[in-house]
């Protein structure tokens, strides 16, 4: 697993036999089993489904959970190396196990009754259930909180009304995390199961990125859902942007993953390819320019990502150090990819070389669970104390 390269720092010697030992076993499988037919899939626009008891099998879902409910318990940190194997294989690959980690098992987990975690927990930490989650709306993205979706209480009941979109998984999901505003306009979050009456989902079509992930709108029309179905212990809007932060997280270290396959596939043509006397195009000065930028930059991305794990791992990273990765480290990795589609010319827009389906990829991770924008307004106010939103 070790990246010769792109660790010049040798920060992977700070990683435990178990995390290692993690980052092989998934680097492996990527490279064997998923990375053989990405092309394929990304060209039809579908998600490799009879992958998923692999996945389960390896421990993919449930990384950090409570060996109880069947997870890993494993540290942080070992969840942010499989986030970064995952995406050296493809920014969907990595948000499907995404999803199912930080935005369904882990809500479930924290905020949960034992009932909703003994129905819920290992079903999707072994593959036999999916999960997805509803936040964004058509107007409502980088304010959540502006949501129009409603949970209005009758009875034993609440009854759902409203949509949601660009949800990973919407389509394909047994059950969703809905956050919506009930009666007193306080969020709360809701599981919601494939098959209830009202509740419909739709994919979205005409994507030009995460072409090989499931993107669904979902509705909901007098869905009637039990009250047991309620999350008990989410209290308001804070508690679905910490389940974002457990997310964006493991953008932090995929976006490291991406940056890598890049790098690694401009380097192997570099040296291969040859131009004006014979010479590997890597004997360029030019060319080497670009390949130092992108090991330079995948250098500080994979050390940001490392030092916010090890403080996550002793409960002190705050939502701006997870920010500041989130931020910094797509746009080091779509950089990268960018550039690597220069150093392989015609070849980098092929989906043979990778390079440009991870560009395409990195649009949507450089917006998705919060724009630079707002991360950096985010920060601002942190290092501020004022809110400039």
């Amino acid at each position: 697993m070790v990246h010769i390269h792109t660790d010049q720092l040798r920060i992977e010697r700070h990683f435990s036999d178990e995390e290692r030992e993690a980052g092989y076993t998934v680097r492996d499988w990527v490279k064997h089993r998923f990375l053989p037919l990405i092309g394929e899939h990304y060209e039809k626009k579908t998600f490799p489904m009879h992958l998923v008891p692999e996945m389960a099998a390896l421990g993919l879902f449930g990384v950090k959970s409570d060996p109880r409910w069947g997870g890993s318990g494993l540290s942080n940190v070992c969840y942010g190396i499989v986030c970064r194997e995952l995406e050296y294989g493809d920014s969907g690959l990595r948000s499907f196990v995404s999803v199912q980690n930080s935005l369904v098992i882990f809500p479930i987990e924290k905020f949960g009754s034992d009932e909703q975690k003994e129905r819920w927990l290992e079903r999707l930490i072994t593959g036999k259930a999916i999960g997805a989650f509803g936040l964004t709306e058509p107007g409502a993205g980088s304010n959540p909180a502006s949501m129009k979706t409603r949970a209005c209480k009758d009875g034993d009941c609440y009854v759902l009304n409203g949509s949601k979109q660009w949800i990973t998984n919407g389509s394909i999901a047994d059950v969703v995390v809905v956050w919506a505003k009930t009666d007193d306009d306080v969020v709360r979050g809701f599981l919601v199961e494939k098959g209830t009456p009202g509740f419909t989902a739709q994919d979205i079509h005409g994507k030009l990125s995460l072409c090989a992930s499931v993107t669904s709108s979902l509705f909901f029309d007098d869905v009637r859902i039990p009250a047991a179905n309620l999350l008990p212990l989410t209290k308001n809007i804070g508690s679905a942007l910490s389940c974002l932060n457990e997310a964006r997280y493991g953008i932090a270290w995929g976006a490291v993953g991406a940056a890598q396959a890049c790098y690694d596939m401009a380097l192997s043509y570099a040296l291969e390819r040859t131009q004006f006397d014979g010479k590997p195009i890597a004997a360029h000065q030019l060319t080497q320019e670009k390949l130092v930028k992108m090991v330079v930059g995948i250098v500080n991305a994979q050390n940001m990502a490392w030092v916010v794990g090890k403080l996550k791992d002793d409960k002190r990273a705050s939502h701006s150090n997870i920010s500041m990765a989130k931020m910094h480290n797509v746009r080091v990795a779509l950089e990268a990819a960018r550039s690597a589609r220069t150093i392989l010319g015609a070849n980098g827009i092929t989906l043979e070389y990778h390079v440009m389906r991870h560009a395409c990829n990195l649009e949507s991770v450089l917006t998705y669970e919060g724009t630079e924008e707002i991360h950096l307004l985010s920060i601002g106010k942190d290092i501020t104390g004022i809110n400039a939103f």
